[in-house]
């Protein structure tokens, strides 16, 4: 019995028939979500959704398993999602993603990732060379942004710190300053590492919600006072509330004043280095130390994958040495073909295949017009917005990010968070328009990443009167 279950569940002839009968399903969804013949996404509360899960598993027929979870789940190639900061990927990159679940070949040793493992130094060196980044510097790719920060911190202390830490453990404080605006994932990893909530600097930001260099030097001051040993400066390019980029040069020449660690958090925007118009958002990069870049964000692929990148490579092989430091200089041989000595995990998945498929395929192109044309998007909606009478942006748009809320016409701020959290909701549960919510400056604001390439204005012209139609009908206590 044991075996027969075996058999029938590796056999390559009933792979080929659900594949095939997969795909096809697949390309039928994609039409329709790209069509908007479907709803974004069906939302139900948490313990309901669990409910029928629960219930499918018990009675559920799993012929159908492909088709329940197609419904059930957010549709990101939908024109009308333009929530949360993940792409739609690329299809060729989906199918890649394939193969690499097929082949599932962790690349922890060289033997068990060689083709991966070379097309990901390629692919690293590129985006290194994009930075401005000379030919010592070195990357590799790991799974996603908050890791990615996490690994560029951990480098930063072993770098910059006066202590061997990674062997001898903390006998003094380290801190790190960053953006008030910056993604948590940073105050994670710095808590994480054990420098405490004192550890974490926040730079108060500009009007425009980048980070404001004039504070820098009294925040360091402060820091040294205070007993503080600061090891690294770290620029969002964007943060992730308003899509604001940091002024990144006068950063860069901070850190090069006081010997700190230069890390740039580009998990959303750091592809804008392939971008002849929006480059100018990245100037400065080429001074960073450590740069992230999310392939899942503005490069259209699958989750979860990154890019970790460092100026000198030689630091990327410091982090997680056991013993005395890796030096290039020391080695007859590079041993960049093992991956497991530069990350923190051990074994990783292969996501360079979708990388690499779409590279080879389509070119850098591909990714540069991806991006450029989300930017432009959320500039031009930007001006839609400004245009109508009870409108209110938080700022310009850097990047594809827009913050607005609707303020009827002698509403306090109160009255408009009740109103935009309401039409949030409402949005939510009818599951037409698939759009989030933050707070800005401590007031709340309706929140829009333009991730999808279908997504046109006239969606954003449609959500907004969409959104005054639902305002209207909202009954407000402070009416």
């Amino acid at each position: 019995m044991a075996e027969d279950i075996l058999k029938t569940a590796y056999d390559p002839a009933r792979f080929r028939e659900a594949g095939h009968a997969l795909i096809d399903q697949l390309a039928r969804y994609l039409q329709e979500a790209r069509k908007g013949q479907v709803p974004v996404l069906h939302y139900q509360h948490p313990d309901k959704e669990w409910d029928l899960w629960q219930a499918y598993l018990e009675k559920g027929d799993p012929k159908d398993l492909f088709e329940r979870i197609l419904e059930r789940t957010t549709k990101v190639q939908h024109p009308r999602y333009m929530g949360h900061q993940v792409a739609p990927p690329i299809p060729l990159a989906s199918l890649a993603a394939l193969v690499g679940g097929v082949l599932n070949n962790g690349m922890a040793i060289y033997e068990m990732g060689m083709a991966p493992t070379a097309m990901e130094r390629l692919l690293t060196d590129w985006l290194c060379r994009k930075a401005g980044f000379g030919p010592e510097a070195r990357g590799f790719l790991t799974s996603g942004g908050t890791l990615a920060n996490l690994t560029a911190l951990l480098a930063a202390r072993r770098s910059r710190g006066r202590e061997d830490v990674w062997n001898k453990g903390y006998t003094s404080k380290q801190a790190v300053l960053v953006s008030e605006a910056a993604h948590y994932c940073i105050d994670r990893a710095a808590r994480i590492m054990g420098m405490g909530a004192e550890g974490v600097i926040q730079i108060p930001v500009d009007t425009n919600y980048r980070m404001d260099p004039a504070y820098l030097q009294q925040a360091y001051d402060q820091a040294i006072k205070k007993g503080l040993e600061p090891i690294a400066l770290v620029g969002s390019a964007p943060c992730t509330a308003t899509g604001s980029y940091d002024p990144l040069e006068p950063l860069a020449a901070f850190c090069r004043q006081h010997n700190l660690w230069f890390h740039i958090d580009g998990a959303h925007g750091g592809a804008a280095i392939l971008s002849e118009r929006y480059k100018h958002l990245m100037d400065g990069v080429a001074g960073a130390d450590s740069l992230v870049i999310d392939g899942h964000k503005m490069m259209g692929m699958p989750v979860l994958t990154t890019a970790l990148l460092f100026r000198n490579g030689a630091d990327s092989y410091n982090t997680f040495s056991q013993q005395a430091d890796y030096l290039l200089s020391e080695s007859e041989e590079e041993d960049w073909y093992n991956g497991a000595k530069r990350t923190f995990e051990c074994t990783k998945l292969t996501g360079i295949f979708s990388w690499f498929a779409v590279w080879k395929t389509y070119g850098e192109e591909l990714f540069t017009a991806y991006l450029e044309r989300q930017y432009d998007l959320a500039r031009e909606a930007s001006e839609l917005i400004r245009s109508r009478p009870g409108w209110e942006l938080a700022c310009l748009p850097q990047s594809n990010i827009l913050c607005f809320r609707y303020l009827a016409p002698g509403m306090d701020d109160t009255t408009a968070d009740q109103l935009n959290g309401a039409i949030r909701q409402h949005l939510l549960e009818a599951g037409t328009y698939y759009i989030v919510q933050t707070r800005v400056s401590g007031r709340s604001y309706l929140r829009t990443s333009l991730m999808n390439p279908l997504t046109g204005i006239s969606d954003i012209r449609s959500l907004l009167d969409h959104i005054e139609g639902i305002a209207k009908a909202i009954p407000l206590s402070g009416n």
